[in-house]
């Protein structure tokens, strides 16, 4: 039994997991050298992957079924632990999102309401045999929307737009028909114009930036034109790792966190930031080959909404740095920091080998 069990283990998914784990742990480094806080940062970025990777073995090992087979407790907990930020959050930035767990630092729940949500409405898909007509889509953009607008309160546009590219997807595996979501689509793409009233001024000024970031050079534009003379200017091969002018003298904003990736432009250049996008897609591969060969209809539903969201998390987080889309608060997965992206990753990751696991054997 046990060997039929390791044979079953992923390992081309386990293999890429620890090869981004530590890519990322090098260019955090990197990210944080020559700071005063760099011993701070190391410290923290060791216990979050020493919990992420006890939750990755957690959820691989606890059958995935079992998971979804208590969906009403898990969504309920997840809708109350968004709603504990607003009455015993921190706030930061002009945003209240994090939870005070003392000396462990801080925890993120709209990070883990990601992967709550992917079980639960996977769950709630599945017990649905057929989805025929439009209105059969209305609960399941209830289940979503509820949290979601719990995460736009915070506010949290960068997670409320994965559980908006999560949805569809699964909707999709779990039989909506392609024009029913269309007709979605076209309804939520009428309503765009009528939204701009309801962004905060910081999210106005950077998709103003994104059009035109020279209007604002020292203000919403500014960390785009850095990003982008950062990127570039690491050409084919990079400076060099620790080598980065742009990295040392801090001229990105939050390169650490949400633009590491123009760490990775600049000192490894095009060459190291391909290494890491065939990383990623590699992963996103095994991923998806478990969703299409998962043994029952939970499974499948599962993974593709894992597979979604760091697809999502890697397009967005890449695509803003180099200029294509606008900034938005979305972590690289793997790399940036922040201990509940990496444990919500981590535990996905986990939930991926759960399924996988049980392709053909049962516990």
């Amino acid at each position: 039994m046990k060997a039929l069990w390791m044979r079953e283990v992923d390992w081309v998914l386990v293999g890429v997991t620890v090869l981004l784990t530590a890519y990322g742990m090098v260019i955090l480094v990197s990210a944080t050298h020559g700071s005063p806080d760099a011993p701070a940062f190391l410290r923290a970025r060791v216990l979050h992957l020493l919990i992420g990777t006890g939750a990755l073995v957690a959820a691989a090992v606890f059958d995935y079924r079992r998971l979804g087979g208590r969906w009403p407790i898990v969504y309920l907990g997840t809708l109350a632990l968004l709603a504990s930020v607003f009455v015993v959050g921190e706030s930061r930035l002009g945003a209240q999102r994090w939870l005070s767990l003392g000396p462990l630092g801080t925890l993120q729940p709209s990070e883990l309401a990601k992967l709550a949500i992917i079980v639960t409405l996977a769950r709630h898909l599945d017990q649905v045999k057929a989805l025929p007509r439009l209105r059969s889509l209305f609960p399941f953009l209830a289940h979503v929307g509820v949290p979601m607008l719990l995460i736009l309160k915070q506010p949290d546009m960068g997670t409320a737009m994965v559980l908006i590219a999560i949805l569809p997807a699964m909707l999709y595996v779990g039989g909506a028909r392609a024009r029913d979501l269309g007709t979605i689509a076209l309804g939520g793409a009428a309503a765009v114009p009528f939204l701009w009233n309801f962004l905060h001024d910081y999210q106005r000024r950077r998709l103003i930036a994104f059009l035109d970031p020279g209007a604002d050079p020292l203000g919403a534009g500014y960390a785009l034109i850095q990003s982008k003379i950062a990127i570039g200017s690491g050409q084919l091969f990079g400076k060099g790792l620790f080598a980065g002018t742009q990295n040392l003298l801090r001229f990105i904003p939050e390169q650490h966190t949400d633009f590491i990736f123009t760490v990775v432009g600049e000192e490894l250049g095009l060459i190291g930031g391909t290494v890491l996008l065939v990383l990623y897609a590699v992963w996103l591969w095994r991923a998806l080959a478990i969703a299409a060969d998962a043994r029952d209809r939970l499974g499948g539903l599962i993974a593709t909404g894992v597979a979604t969201m760091v697809a999502f998390h890697v397009i967005i987080n890449v695509g803003m740095t180099i200029g294509l889309l606008p900034i938005t608060g979305i972590p690289l997965p793997f790399l940036s920091y922040g201990g509940s992206a990496l444990l919500a990753t981590l535990a996905g990751t986990g939930l991926l080998l759960s399924i996988g696991l049980r392709r053909r054997v049962g516990r």
